[in-house]
């Protein structure tokens, strides 16, 4: 029977470890579908960043509460699932509590019983703090988390993963407080449970605990690429591979810089000088690779959108939801590609289709949505470039921009004014 254990388990976690590898795969595929753009200088402030921004989440800590809530959700989940070695290892060998033994042998069992200890606090306060942030997310009805692009599947998602790091702890306490009576500072205060039931019913209590424990475990890391939650992982080479240039600062077309060159000074003009395929982005393949990695990585917050100017003054712009669109979007091309090998035209693009004209037209490039993501997001460097596309590809733009734009090609400056007339307003009287 133990053996079957065994190769059950074995099977398991080489089938869970497959599946995820194979998802991750394609969530890499995917990102590269973009251009190339990934840029690894100044490794030192990148670095720093990822310390900082990723692992020491600095931009959360605006709001102390929720943010303590949120580490110890985050670094406990992670440290608690060390357990994972002792878990791994007792599947394998079919061993039971190999790493106390280990300890045991060497005389350090109560450094054993002090580990432990420590998840099982660890696992108490992540416990703690889903309950919060549930009942936080469903019963305050904060407004970030209520708006309507978050219905269905979205507000769903952030639930299923609350629930089942609830369940998770859980059982992990459940599995300690059935084992042998033990020091253990959390679990030993359900143990009382447990007093009037045999060894054997505790025996199958704890090794149930222990299975759906691991299980859950496959589960939520099978669950990560379709769910907000990817941004535990891509937080960090998101975080990392952020511009480090002047905030605001706005990445010009060498193309439109050249046209603009040539113009005033014609003879620099090369004679073999080729037109750009296009101008800014209308699909996701248009998009740079940090672009989509920025999609993958959205954690769904709605920071971005509280912040926004334009969404507090009703305008449909949502630069959450632009970063939602832009992932659902790469999504379905990515599938698209898995099928046919290549892309296949499905008369669809991420402009338009995904994302409105009338969203992208409302956006003031105040750089409010930057500055507020937690993980070195840029929804505005996607909308730039879906506006360039618009613009420059469909001459798509309010007459006010056409005006101004007309008045910049003829008079070098915005104002309807010739430039030598320009400083006439200092000679009048």
């Amino acid at each position: 029977m133990a053996v079957i254990a065994q190769i059950l388990f074995i099977i398991l976690t080489a089938a869970a470890l497959f599946l995820f590898g194979k998802n991750l795969l394609s969530i890499r595929r995917n990102i590269l579908i973009g251009k190339a753009s990934f840029v690894n200088d100044q490794k030192a402030i990148r670095w720093k960043n990822v310390f900082l921004l990723a692992l020491g989440q600095k931009k959360m800590f605006r709001k102390p509460l929720v943010a303590i809530l949120h580490i110890i959700v985050y670094v406990g989940f992670i440290i608690i699932n060390i357990e994972l070695l002792e878990i791994i290892a007792d599947g394998v060998l079919g061993t039971h509590r190999i790493f106390e033994s280990i300890f045991e042998k060497y005389g350090w069992s109560n450094f054993y019983d002090f580990i432990i200890n420590s998840f099982e606090i660890l696992a108490a306060l992540v416990l703690i703090a889903c309950i919060v942030f549930f009942a936080r997310r469903n019963m305050l009805a904060l407004k970030r988390f209520m708006s309507n692009d978050l219905v269905g599947w979205p507000r769903s998602d952030a639930n299923y993963i609350l629930f089942t790091e609830i369940i998770l702890m859980g059982l992990f306490l459940l599995m300690n407080a059935a084992d042998t009576p033990s020091n253990f500072i959390i679990s030993s205060t359900i143990r009382p449970l447990f007093n009037e039931m045999n060894s054997n019913a505790l025996f199958i209590i704890e090794h149930t605990a222990w299975w759906l424990h691991i299980i859950g475990i496959y589960i939520f890391m099978n669950y990560l690429p379709y769910s907000k939650h990817l941004h535990i992982i891509l937080a960090f080479p998101n975080t990392y591979y952020a511009p480090l240039t002047p905030k605001g600062m706005m990445h010009n077309m060498p193309e439109v810089q050249n046209e603009v060159l040539y113009a005033m000074q014609p003879e620099l003009a090369p004679s073999d000088a080729a037109a750009p395929a296009s101008f800014g982005a209308k699909d996701v393949m248009d998009l740079s690779s940090k672009n989509l990695m920025d999609a993958y990585s959205c954690t769904e917050c709605g920071r971005c959108t509280e912040a926004c100017p334009a969404n507090m003054t009703g305008k449909l712009l949502s630069p959450r939801k632009i970063m939602m669109a832009t992932r659902d979007r790469l999504e379905e091309v990515g599938k698209n590609i898995a099928t046919h090998k290549s892309f296949v035209p499905d008369n669809k693009s991420l402009l338009h289709d995904y994302i409105s004209v009338e969203e992208l037209r409302a956006c003031t490039t105040c750089n409010a949505c930057v500055e507020e993501c937690p993980v070195s997001i840029s929804p505005l460097d996607i909308i730039i470039e879906l506006r360039r596309s618009l613009v420059m590809e469909e001459s798509n733009a309010p007459q006010e921009w056409n005006s101004m734009f007309s008045n910049i090609e003829n008079n070098f400056a915005p104002w309807k004014f010739a430039p030598d007339d320009r400083d006439a307003w200092t000679k009048q009287a």
